[in-house]
């Protein structure tokens, strides 16, 4: 009997089959599953097997700190993970698009990208357009995206929405499974 069990290394996620033999949780070699599943993350790990990439979910995703979602796309661009993006992606959330390689990030029906100008808050405690870090923005995206904020009037302090048809025909769809991760 086949005991499925996920373990992450190198940032990557594997799904392993324990064999299980004898008692629960023994393998007949007076082993706990905990060590066998250990030695053998360790076995694959020095031997350099392939590992399947797991999945991100981005849904809800109302934005923030653009500083905070460079980092954060960064380090998702070099872990090798997909992005699945299923629902909201507004503002600083969509820094994903220039951040991850288009050939892994998908769309589902529910996909909805929302963006803007950059802001900050004036003096008055009222949000004021930051040109330059709208420009810093802009050049992240990439050109069919740049392309379809142009043709709405660009990035402005109203939120524009790309979503449907239009999203699905710059993006490849995708089907939510059990493996994916909100983040």
């Amino acid at each position: 009997m086949c005991g499925w069990t996920k373990i992450r290394f190198a940032n990557r996620l594997t799904k392993l089959c324990i064999v299980r033999a004898g008692g629960a949780g023994s393998t007949g070699l007076g082993l706990t599953m905990r060590f066998v599943t250990g030695l053998l993350a360790a076995v694959l790990l020095i031997a350099g097997v392939g590992a399947s990439h797991a999945v991100v979910r981005i849904a809800d995703d109302r934005g923030g700190r653009i500083g905070t979602y460079v980092d954060k796309y960064q380090s998702l661009r070099s872990s090798g993970e997909t992005v699945v993006i299923d629902g909201l992606c507004a503002s600083a959330c969509t820094i994903v698009l220039g951040a991850v390689p288009h050939d892994r990030i998908c769309v589902t029906p529910n996909a909805m990208l929302g963006f803007h100008a950059a802001w900050d808050i004036g003096g008055n405690g009222r949000a004021v357009t930051n040109r330059e870090a709208t420009r810093m923005l802009y050049a992240m995206y990439p050109t069919n995206i740049r392309r379809w904020i142009s043709k709405r009037g660009g990035l402005r302090p109203q939120m524009i929405f790309l979503r449907g048809h239009q999203l699905a025909g710059m993006y490849r769809p995708c089907y939510m499974d059990a493996h994916a991760a909100a983040r």
